[in-house]
């Protein structure tokens, strides 16, 4: 039997981590590193070269991929870039990369509709396609997705990102069903508010600011390091009889 803290340990693995050059899936990929799981890391802008340095002192590899991931058709090479990249084999996958558009359902624009389900659904969807068979043919593998509050809840001013929300909890669920029986353990993450640039719109509206903050009882918005427990965990052979799971990093806002 492992000890208990070998189970968290991610030596000798390596993690695709989508939006992995900012804000929470930074916060993830910190944590990742600091377990030890070497990284390849997709973004749509390049990754800052202090970045790169501090992931790698921490003894790992890290490879950076940069993509747009909106287009749906270049998803299939960039799967198979990334498993390069990787040496031939990714054990983790998060599926972090997402926008979002606020705008008044009476008056979202059709446009803002699809940009955000492209992302934050159609191309979720599809990377875990992607990586998923190639986690099946090996027998073992952890998918993450990034859920949110509002994977609950329906939100305010923002319909697309809900939908596309809702929808990555209903496609976490049924590919763990698909999966669990295959090695592949397919989990979600939910955070709730968070301090990224997401959410400045929210944190610089007073009103609205103080709403939120005095729902959570930890009584502070979440930062990006807040997810990376949840993340090892999840990546990790500690979570090898979870399946299915969205897990909320909310300070407790679900509870009120």
């Amino acid at each position: 039997m492992q000890s208990a803290l070998s189970l968290f340990h991610l030596q000798g693995r390596t993690a695709v981590v989508t939006g992995g050059g900012v804000g929470l899936g930074l916060g993830m990929a910190r944590g990742l590193a600091q377990a030890g799981a070497n990284l390849v890391l997709i973004s749509q802008r390049p990754l800052q070269e202090d970045v790169k340095a501090e992931l790698a002192s921490y003894n790992v590899n890290v490879h950076t991929l940069q993509a747009d991931l909106s287009v749906l058709g270049d998803l299939a090479k960039i799967a198979e870039q990334s498993v390069a990249l990787a040496g031939g084999k990714v054990d983790i996958l998060i599926n972090n990369a997402g926008i979002i558009r606020r705008t008044p359902a009476a008056d979202h624009p059709l446009e803002d509709w699809h940009d955000v389900l492209r992302l934050n659904l159609d191309a979720a969807f599809y990377l875990c396609q992607q990586f998923g068979k190639h986690m099946i043919a090996n027998g073992y593998g952890k998918i993450i997705n990034i859920a949110s509050m509002l994977s609950y809840q329906g939100g305010i001013n923002v319909p697309g990102y809900t939908a596309s929300k809702h929808g990555i909890a209903g496609i976490t669920k049924a590919l763990a069903n698909e999966w669990a029986s295959k090695g592949v353990n397919v989990n979600a993450i939910a955070p709730g508010y968070m301090a990224t640039d997401n959410t400045s719109a929210l944190r610089q509206d007073e009103q609205r600011s103080g709403e939120i903050l005095g729902r959570i009882p930890a009584h502070r918005w979440g930062t990006p390091e807040d997810l990376a427990g949840a993340a090892i965990y999840l990546s990790s052979s500690a979570s090898d009889y979870v399946n299915g799971h969205v897990l909320c990093v909310d300070g407790g806002w679900m509870n009120r």
